[in-house]
């Protein structure tokens, strides 16, 4: 019997979630979750109809987004999340492109297309949440898996050098970069509303637990890392981004690291393949 004295309030972000695949199926302190409700709490804070909005997101745990997201969303192929969504950006420019997947799935399988999306400028919002693993396909080594960190196929500690995340996208030509963790939830929310309100290759990392596949290896539980997050870890907006390595031990730094303004991709191709149509817009807009 339902208590008529507590009335069924709704969740303040439910219109923007598929509640009828709910429960997720993100893993007992996986970070994805709350780094999923920063995105949509974003969304809503923009004020702009959802209809000019799409996600989409490659293979992996939080490739996951795309099909919760109560908006035209779109799950890719592992790598070619980024691509995609460049295809959907110049289709129909109005619309506000937001990438949402890992690691793994943008910089290490989809690596080439990241670097020259970064160089092309184009419109996008990506978010890429780091929990150094391939946490859906086993927990294998990754491109941003830390030196000497365990994993499914480094058992002795992993011996190469991880990615810094925030360099490569300011070196591939990325006009906003950022950092948080997900435990940085408002700071997060915040720097993804930015994001879709400017114009540009907007990149934003979000460092998060995966305490299955990489946790359970280098013997770090979920509350464990949620405390390295909060302790070893430094604001400093404005920083320089070949500052931004992963390493706990000297404290990592996070926040808003590049935000400049250039000529986006769609803008560059009009300006040099339809001049006409680009003088027309601007004396319309004054």
């Amino acid at each position: 019997m339902k208590n008529k004295s507590k009335p069924d309030v709704p969740h303040p972000l439910e219109d923007l979630v598929r509640m009828d695949r709910i429960p997720h199926i993100w893993c007992s302190g996986c970070g994805t979750g709350s780094v999923f409700a920063s995105c949509l709490t974003a969304i809503k804070q923009t004020g702009i109809d959802y209809r000019r909005f799409t996600m989409v997101s490659g293979i992996g745990c939080s490739g996951r987004g795309a099909g919760y997201i109560n908006i035209d969303s779109f799950h890719t192929t592992h790598g070619r999340a980024i691509p995609f969504a460049s295809g959907i950006k110049m289709a129909n420019p109005d619309l506000n492109v937001i990438v949402f997947s890992g690691d793994g799935d943008l910089c290490a399988i989809g690596g080439n297309h990241f670097i020259h999306a970064a160089r092309r400028n184009m419109d996008l919002t990506v978010v890429c949440i780091n929990n150094f693993t391939y946490g859906m396909t086993g927990g294998q080594v990754a491109a941003t898996t830390p030196f000497g960190a365990k994993s499914a196929t480094t058992s002795a500690g992993n011996p190469e050098s991880p990615f810094n995340l925030p360099l490569l996208a300011y070196a591939a030509g990325a006009t906003y970069v950022a950092r948080w963790t997900m435990l940085h939830s408002r700071d997060l929310a915040d720097a993804i509303k930015e994001s879709i309100l400017r114009k540009g290759f907007s990149f934003i990392e979000v460092l998060s637990p995966c305490p299955i596949n990489y946790g359970r290896r280098n013997k770090e539980k979920a509350l464990d890392a949620l405390r390295k997050y909060q302790k070893n870890t430094i604001v400093k907006n404005g920083a320089n981004p070949a500052e931004a390595d992963i390493d706990f031990d000297k404290g990592v730094i996070l926040g808003k690291f590049i935000d400049i303004d250039k000529a986006t991709c769609d803008e560059s191709y009009r300006k040099m393949y339809r001049p006409q149509e680009t003088a027309d817009k601007q004396l319309k807009t004054g």
